[in-house]
């Protein structure tokens, strides 16, 4: 146990950087098999740790920062390593660590071309490093690195692996990302020099930025609006992910959408919140309306494509849309359906990109026009198709229904100091998008699943169902689908003392934030 307290995160995050390096130095002479199999192992080590730490885990104090590390790094700029897990990062970090292997199985008889696993699981795994170290950093460089860590891995995956525009689409993600970090880097240097006294810590800086006046709050805060929004994406910096998906390999499309997504809606839960809740408070009716039109031009834009995957790349906006509404309300309800709506979103819509990339093997088109027939041709795939498709437009008894209604339910109150008829008719309409959902969710099953078989004719040959591979990927996610719709309280349980503590650790009253209970907590740590 101590092991795991004093090692255990580092190790879950760090072993997957190390894997990408034996992935690259095992020659070809040894065969691609060998790649395949140390990509999955490293990816299982590093899961084996994070189950070992779920384990472990006491969830009766998910408020407090478990596998705490705090250990000197960059003295030079007081930069320290500070990760740590409680009950908000704990779901996305679990489910990042469940989606790398999964994808490393998918693609066991998968390789886009140009056929170069080696370097393909390689950049898979630096992924994985990347997105683990921003769920559970601590300090704001930190972060910041882990975060930079995802942009050249995933912007080499759609360049050299993906569609006809690839080139196009990676150039477009590079920079709107870039871009969205150069804002963020900004605000985070402002936060450190203006802190009395400078730090980067995550856990101090709310207590170290009471005197800032609130203009200058609001500004560094709408640099991480725009920097976090982009890589959400919040409507209208949404443009470069429709391309991205589009033309991006089945697993880069699975990864961005499953994690690469989350880190900004996640940053804005752990950093933007809690470190500058009096900004947030000002800020949040313009995140609310950004929310609202990226919900219902989501929907529109699923309404006008031509492309199974570029609709369920826009169905992410709307989807994702839901999420920050719920950030936006600043209550303990919404913010805890907003985690919740970041894990729902990542099964199911990792799960919509696995099918689509086995539908596009098999028909070697995603043209709506030219599918049909899966339930005939391929009946496992149709019909888990139609389950995906129910549980992303929020059936009850799925996941998908626990991320969209309670966000779409905690507009209805949401915090003090926020206009309650404003978010009323925020709750309106996206209510509205939910039905818009339905339509272009129903629309896409109707046309892909339905109708006569293509197995035979139109130049498709005999299509098969699916393979051992795919069921292996798919069969964790279908579960996970329906095991959080019938039972959420797995998940709030966890983030719902987390969402609390970090609400209530910084109160916004008429004379600003106050931070107790945070500074009595980081003294203890100290003590400790």
């Amino acid at each position: 146990m101590d092991f795991l307290e004093t090692w255990g995160i580092s190790i879950a995050v760090f072993v997957p950087v190390i894997g990408a390096l034996v992935v690259m130095l095992i020659p070809k002479s040894w065969g691609e098999d060998l790649y395949k199999q140390v990509a999955l192992a490293v990816s299982l080590v590093s899961g084996g740790f994070g189950i070992a730490m779920l384990v472990n885990f006491n969830f009766d104090d998910t408020g407090r920062l478990q596998y705490l590390v705090d250990k000197k790094w960059i003295e030079a700029i007081s930069s320290r390593y500070i990760v740590g897990l409680d009950g908000i990062s704990l779901p996305l970090f679990l489910l990042t660590l469940l989606i790398v292997p999964l994808c490393i199985i998918y693609s066991w008889n998968h390789f886009p071309e140009p056929h170069n696993p080696k370097a393909l699981l390689a950049l898979i795994l630096l992924l994985e490093t990347g997105m683990l170290g921003s769920f559970v950093a601590q300090d704001l460089i930190l972060f910041f690195v882990f975060f930079e860590v995802v942009l050249l891995p995933m912007f080499f995956m759609i360049a050299v692996w993906g569609g006809e525009k690839r080139q196009y689409a990676s150039l477009k993600f590079f920079l709107f990302t870039l871009f969205g970090s150069a804002l963020m880097i900004l605000s985070f240097l402002a936060m450190f020099f203006l802190a009395d006294p400078h730090t980067f810590d995550m856990r101090a800086l709310p207590t170290a930025l009471q005197g800032v006046a609130l203009s200058t709050q609001v500004l560094i805060f709408l640099g991480m609006l725009i920097g976090l929004g982009i890589k959400v994406p919040m409507f209208p910096f949404h443009t470069w992910l429709p391309d991205a998906h589009t033309q991006a390999p089945t697993v880069g499309s699975v990864i961005l959408a499953a994690v690469l997504l989350k880190l900004g809606t996640y940053g804005f839960v752990r950093i933007a919140i809690p470190i500058l809740p009096a900004a947030a408070v000002k800020v949040a009716p313009l995140i609310g309306v950004l929310a609202v039109i990226g919900i219902i031009y989501g929907a529109l834009g699923c309404l006008a494509q031509t492309d199974m995957k570029r609709l369920i790349a826009f169905s992410s906006v709307a989807h994702m849309g839901f999420v920050m509404l719920g950030i936006s309300t600043l209550t303990q309800f919404g913010i805890n359906a907003a985690i919740f709506g970041m894990v729902a979103h990542g099964l199911i819509t990792g799960m919509l990109f696995f099918i689509a990339g086995s539908v596009k093997e098999r028909y070697h088109t995603l043209e709506i026009s030219k599918l049909g027939g899966l339930l005939l041709d391929a009946p496992k795939m149709g019909w888990l198709l139609g389950l995906c498709v129910m549980a992303s437009l929020g059936l009850p008894g799925l996941a998908g229904f626990w991320g969209e209604f309670p966000a779409i339910l905690s507009s209805y109150s949401p915090a003090h100091g926020l206009n309650v008829e404003l978010y009323r008719i925020f709750m309106v309409i996206s209510a509205l998008g939910t039905v818009l959902a339905a339509g272009y969710l129903l629309w896409l099953l109707q046309r892909v699943a339905f109708g006569p078989s293509k197995s035979h004719g139109d130049g498709h040959e005999q299509i098969h169902d699916m393979h051992v591979s795919e069921g292996l990927a798919w069969a964790p996610l279908i579960a996970l689908i329906v095991a959080l719709g019938v039972y959420p309280g797995i998940m709030f349980k966890s983030t719902d003392a987390a969402v609390a503590k970090s609400l209530a650790a910084c109160l916004v009253d008429d004379k600003g934030p106050t931070c107790p209970e945070l500074a009595d907590m980081l003294h203890a740590e100290r003590g400790k």
